[in-house]
């Protein structure tokens, strides 16, 4: 587990999330997707800010996931939109990998 002052919570093994791949949790009963990127993994809201979407239900290319909704995008590193219609951001979480597993701080 990570050693700092975070409260983190085990969210996923990590050979469940292929390079490419994005996937749903839920987190301390916030709805949370999962991304792995050039071998990282990240962390998002997974409710678009637009049109209220799951973004699990998108499409990822590169850092970039796609609403499924009405097409906006957003940087899964940052939470920034990138595409409109979105304007607004999405939450990011901390994420690390330890163990064999995805641990996610949502607090």
């Amino acid at each position: 587990m990570p050693a700092d002052t975070k409260h983190w919570t085990q969210a996923l093994e990590s050979a469940d999330l292929d390079e490419g791949a994005h996937w749903p949790v839920v987190v301390e009963g916030r709805s949370i997707c999962l991304y792995r990127a050039a071998g990282a993994v990240y962390a998002t809201d997974d409710v678009c800010s637009h049109g209220h979407a799951n973004l699990s239900d998108g499409y990822l290319e590169g850092y970039e996931i796609e609403c499924p909704f009405h097409q906006g995008r957003f940087d899964i590193r940052t939470g920034e939109p990138t595409q409109m219609p979105c304007t607004e951001a999405i939450a990011t979480f901390p994420v690390e990998e330890h163990d064999g597993f995805v641990w996610i701080a949502v607090r």
